[in-house]
């Protein structure tokens, strides 16, 4: 099975240096928001700026703790880094999906991880920012140990396990993706005003 391999240390700098642009994102334009605007749909076949987020939410709750106890499990064990991060065939694949554009190819959302709210409290934003924080705390532990005898299963389907590097590099680009949805869902709302 083919393998992309890239330098650890640049492929967690270049995740830290994402993660980061997206708290700032998150900061500067979905935590000002008010709860209209945050709930908000473009119309009805399409998330408001808050179901975007509550989305994101879902995913990282059931991604997270699996990440950190896989972490965890590992630092026990005495794991140390490898010199290069490597990536999986089924993980590649699932990375560049998630980085086409919506408009050029569109994913269904498993029912288990759709927003769930129509009117959605502003804490959604607050969710969101923590988990951001919380996926940068692990993706600096994530340095500390060899990162591609990690395995994280999918919730979906329990037999695939993707190495850690691939999940860390799906789950940033799964986050970008809808906050490209959400920014996009905000300046149609002010083309409307």
């Amino acid at each position: 099975m083919p393998t992309d391999a890239r330098a650890t240390p640049e492929f967690f700098d270049r995740l830290t240096d994402q993660l980061l642009l997206l708290r700032v994102q998150a900061q500067q334009h979905f935590r000002p928001l008010s709860p209209d605007v945050l709930n908000r749909r473009p119309s009805p076949s399409r998330w408001s700026v808050g179901q975007c987020l509550e989305h994101l939410n879902i995913v990282g709750g059931h991604y997270l703790p699996e990440i950190a106890a896989r972490l965890n499990k590992a630092m026990a064990a005495g794991s140390k880094p490898a010199d290069t991060a490597k990536s999986g065939f089924i993980g590649r694949r699932l990375i560049e999906s998630m980085r086409r554009p919506a408009a050029e190819r569109a994913l269904t959302t498993p029912q288990r991880y759709a927003p769930t709210g129509t009117r959605l409290p502003r804490t959604v934003t607050e969710v969101y920012s923590r988990q951001l924080d919380e996926l940068l705390r692990l993706v600096l532990l994530a340095r500390q140990v060899n990162a591609n005898m990690v395995r994280i299963p999918n919730p979906l389907m329990p037999l695939l396990r993707l190495r850690l590097t691939d999940q860390l590099e799906f789950l940033v680009a799964h986050i970008q993706r809808h906050v490209l949805q959400a920014e996009a869902v905000l300046k149609g709302l002010e083309a409307k005003v």
